[in-house]
């Protein structure tokens, strides 16, 4: 039996199934995904890249169903962390950052439109079928943040007391202060 995730089916047959997906994956194995975090990675020295940044695993679980009684709208829900290897934007050194992230989705064609699901985000599909792998890899790259940092910014090297204890001795307006004295 092949691996769910993978599999083609339109939204109505995923939701017609009830179809529940346990998701356990490599990281490598989200393409996109992937891309996006060698992207990143790269602007490290190669010595400093984690050697096993492809395997930090991706879990939760995607549930498929229909959001209303007349079983027409087809919809999903989704929980799924991982924690992935980021350059912080402060300091630029690599460190682990967590990402969760959990939607309701309504899987509709597209122009197709749905009243009173207010809860639920509505994701057009503009093909027939889907991939459930696809709905997980999109939720988790928009889960990334445009600028990565630290979560914990005692662990930026940026932000250490050691880089608080150079004293900025610009003055600006120094110059500034001296005339304006002098002219009194």
């Amino acid at each position: 039996m092949g691996n769910p995730l993978r599999d083609r089916r339109t939204a109505a047959e995923w939701a017609s199934a009830g179809q529940v997906i346990e998701i356990a994956e490599k990281l490598g194995s989200f393409k996109q995904l992937a891309l996006i975090v060698e992207a990143d990675l790269a602007a490290l020295d190669a010595v400093k890249i984690p050697p096993d940044w492809r395997d930090s695993v991706i879990a939760g679980s995607l549930e498929f169903g229909f959001a209303d009684a007349q079983r027409r709208l087809p919809a999903a829900h989704c929980r799924v962390t991982v924690v992935v290897d980021a350059v912080c934007q402060r300091c630029l050194e690599a460190f682990r950052l967590p990402l969760e992230t959990e939607a309701k989705l309504l899987l509709l064609a597209l122009e197709e439109t749905a009243e009173g699901f207010e809860d639920h985000e509505v994701w057009e599909l503009d093909e027939s079928t889907l991939r459930p792998q696809d709905i997980v890899e999109e939720l988790l790259i928009m889960a990334l943040p445009f600028s990565a940092m630290h979560v914990d910014s005692a662990s930026c090297k940026a932000l250490s007391p050691a880089a608080d204890d150079k004293e900025d001795t610009t003055k600006p307006f120094a110059a500034l202060r001296a005339q304006m004295t002098q002219d009194q």
